[in-house]
């Protein structure tokens, strides 16, 4: 196969699974222009690599790993403490529920105090239903490590959420606890 036809190839594949990457891209870093950015770089990075790519059991796991390298390589490269805050309007988010707006931005705000590898695993765990083993390869990590990480970042999403989720379900069945 010449270049040209791979380029094609790969260029076909970006187009038709880009936004499912910015998507992604978007619950790892919370902000949509650092999202955009974090799915052009694993773009770029998947096209230089596309003939290994092509070889992979899933492309679509190996782009999904290219996207987790790609942000947890740009937050080593930031500062360690570094706090994001993501600014998240409602009607711009493709996550958007008409039935539960204060719930998804009280997640939303509170995925962003987790740490990035905690994070990364509650995203691809929870969010994309990837399984411990998919999770540990995309992230390059043992089961244990994936199930440990889920662990905390699930005890600090309670522990961030612990009232909006009560709150929430209280509304939810109409005031009757």
């Amino acid at each position: 196969m010449g270049d040209q036809a791979r380029l094609e190839e790969f260029a076909d594949y970006a187009a038709a699974r880009q936004s499912h990457l910015k998507r992604t891209a978007y619950l790892l870093c919370g902000d949509w222009h650092e999202a955009q950015d974090l799915t052009q770089t694993a773009l770029l990075n998947l096209c230089k690599a596309w003939h290994r790519a092509k070889r992979a059991d899933s492309i679509d796991a190996y782009a999904q790993k290219t996207l987790i390298n790609a942000y947890l390589g740009g937050r080593r490269r930031r500062s360690r403490e570094r706090e994001v805050h993501a600014s998240v309007a409602v009607t711009t988010s493709p996550f958007a529920r008409e039935d539960q707006p204060d719930l998804r931005l009280a997640l939303l705000a509170a995925l962003t105090e987790l740490p990035p590898r905690g994070r990364a695993v509650v995203v691809l765990r929870f969010w994309a239903d990837f399984s411990i083993e998919d999770t540990a390869a995309a992230l390059g990590c043992s089961t244990g490590n994936v199930k440990s990480h889920s662990s905390r970042a699930l005890a600090k999403l309670r522990e961030l959420l612990g009232d909006s989720l009560a709150d929430f379900e209280y509304s939810r069945e109409g005031g009757q606890r």
